[in-house]
């Protein structure tokens, strides 16, 4: 075997090496990764039931019920994106900023029954909003930040960006 095989050969083990590495890797990640979905993705096109997601969303005003199992709380709300609804089941005490009208992120699985949530995320503050929540706002044509806060979960079914234009503050005048 000459000297440029023995190279070559040495370059192709490192390469798949490297590659059988790259992939054991991604595997590990996979099993880990919680992807974000809202309601209206839920809905068109379910999780898997094995595959835990973060749902986010603003809680439905109304939609809220408590009920006891034994000494364990239980929850049970609608979380929506002005699209569509997913119901919401959570066993434990439910965070202190917990609210009808304001954003959340449950994450958990998909039951046949709704969302089995292991763990919900309140807001920190009236003006805190997820990431995830506001850009899924702003993709569906609910909100638009430029003109002013998110509305209230109770107006979604009627809004659209034009209304919020409608109702913002006129835009101040910039001198040339």
């Amino acid at each position: 075997m000459t000297r440029k095989t023995r190279r070559l050969w040495l370059v192709i083990a490192c390469v798949a090496c490297l590659g059988a590495a790259a992939a054991l890797m991604l595997k590990a990640f996979s099993s880990d990764i919680v992807f974000f979905v809202t309601p209206s993705q839920v809905v068109s096109k379910p999780p898997p039931a094995d595959r835990t997601v973060r749902l986010g969303g603003m809680v439905v005003a109304g939609s809220v019920k408590r009920e006891k199992n034994g000494e364990t709380p239980i929850a049970r709300f609608e979380v929506t994106d002005g699209q569509a609804a997913v119901t919401v089941r959570y066993e434990g005490i439910l965070p202190d900023l917990f609210r009808e009208g304001q954003s959340v992120v449950a994450v958990g699985t998909m039951r046949p029954d709704g969302f089995s949530a292991s763990e919900v995320l309140a807001k920190h503050d009236e003006t805190y909003m997820p990431k995830e929540v506001a850009e899924a706002l702003k993709k569906s044509g609910k909100w638009d930040p430029r003109f002013g806060p998110p509305p209230s979960a109770e107006s979604w079914n009627t809004m659209t960006v034009q209304d919020a234009k409608k109702n913002a503050p006129a835009a101040p005048a910039t001198a040339p």
